[in-house]
Parts: structure tokens; sequence; C-alpha cells
């Protein structure tokens, strides 16, 4: 693990993978070091936003570095090129239930990448609980792992789209996701749904957050 100033108003940690990133962050985001407002996780490190009039990178820094080690340690296997604790051991956070009209153009092909078929795959998908990483790519879109249960490795499209609706249910190597609005992409999309990811008039704005669960439900053919 390793502790670096991020400006004058932030700390970055860099840890080996996303699992010890879930751990790490699930334990800051429930008992933060004095001083910092905001814990935001990425694939391999989490920032620590710090409130300036009241701590520094320095102090907050030290109380990182003296966490137990045995807080990155899990059980192996977790996500792209991670090992740790389960996406669920590290980051049980609130549920979230999504429902899904699987209709995507890409459910088929990735029926047959997978070996599944389309209806394997709405299964599996559907079955399996994943727990929201981290954000990024635009406002309100989440990066979600699975938790235990089929390994997840769908490679991206060779030709990306100009265009993904909004509401797009699709997936990548180890990851699905949710696009909140039209935009470019190069997901697999499996499915669609009405529900909004993203909302200014809300608090919080995202519906997927680090460290929350969700559940695809199937929502039939509406």
């Amino acid at each position: 693990m390793r502790v670096l100033p991020s400006g004058s108003g932030g700390v970055l940690v860099e840890v080996d993978d996303l699992a010890q990133v879930l751990a790490l962050a699930a334990h800051l985001r429930a008992h933060p070091p004095t001083g910092v407002v905001d814990v935001v996780p990425a694939a391999r490190t989490v920032l620590l936003v710090l409130d300036q009039a009241v701590t520094g990178p320095a102090a907050v820094g030290a109380a990182v570095r003296a966490l137990p080690s045995e807080l990155l340690r899990g059980p192996a296997d977790l996500g792209p090129g991670g090992t740790g604790a389960t996406a669920g051991e590290a980051a049980a956070g609130p549920v979230v239930t999504v429902p899904v009209v699987y209709d995507g153009a890409d459910l088929d092909e990735v029926g047959a990448l997978t070996g599944w078929g389309a209806d394997g795959v709405v299964a599996r998908h559907t079955a399996t609980t994943w727990t929201v990483a981290f954000s990024g790519f635009a406002p309100g879109f989440a990066y979600c792992v699975a938790d235990g249960g089929p390994v997840w490795q769908v490679p991206r499209r060779a030709t990306p789209r100009t265009r993904v609706p909004a509401g797009s249910v699709a997936l990548a190597d180890a990851w699905t996701g949710v696009y909140p609005g039209a935009s470019p992409g190069g997901w697999q999309l499996l499915g669609r749904t009405g529900a909004p990811l993203w909302d200014v008039d809300r608090e919080p704005p995202a519906l997927l957050r680090p460290g929350v669960r969700v559940r695809f439900v199937d929502a039939g053919n509406a």
C-alpha cells in the first residue's frame, strides 16, 4: 500500500487490486479518519478528500498507514486481475434493484461467447449480486463487479457504437453497467432499464454509488 499526498486537499492510496480497493474503501467509509469528507475508489486507488480546515495530508496519511494489514487480506479471486475479499464481504452496502428488459442487441452474441445461450446469460445476470466498485466514464455510470457466482469475462465489441441509448444494460470484461445517458460505447448490450441512474434533483444524484450492491431483475417484455 502506497500513501501519497494529492495536492493540499487529498490523499491517494495505491493498492494491489480491486479487492483491496473494495475492502479499504468500505472500511474508510465506515471509519473515516478525522477530517476526511469523501472516499473515492477507482480500479487500484482510493482517494481521500480532506477538509483542509480540520486536517492535512500528513495526518491522514499517517492514519491510513497505521491500518492493520489484515484489512486488505481475504479469499482469492475477485474481479479483473484481483485477489482478496469478495465484493460482498468487502462492501456490504445497501441493495438497489434494477428492472431490466433483456432484449439487447448483443444478448445472443454474449450467449454464444459464454456458451450459456441468451437465456442462460439472463438467468446468471439476474442471479448474481453485483457491487459498485467505482464510478466513472459519465455521471451516474457505475462499474459493477460480480459478488461470487459465475465468472464473467466478456470482451468489448471490436467496433464501438457511436450511440448507445440511455438505460442500456451492458457487459464488458468482468464488469456490468448501465449507461445513464445516450453516448458512444463499446460494451455488449444485454437489455434496457427505465431506472433513473442520474438525477441532479436527487440526493445523492447517482442511483448506483460505490459500495452499493445491485440486483438486476428480469422485467419481461415491458
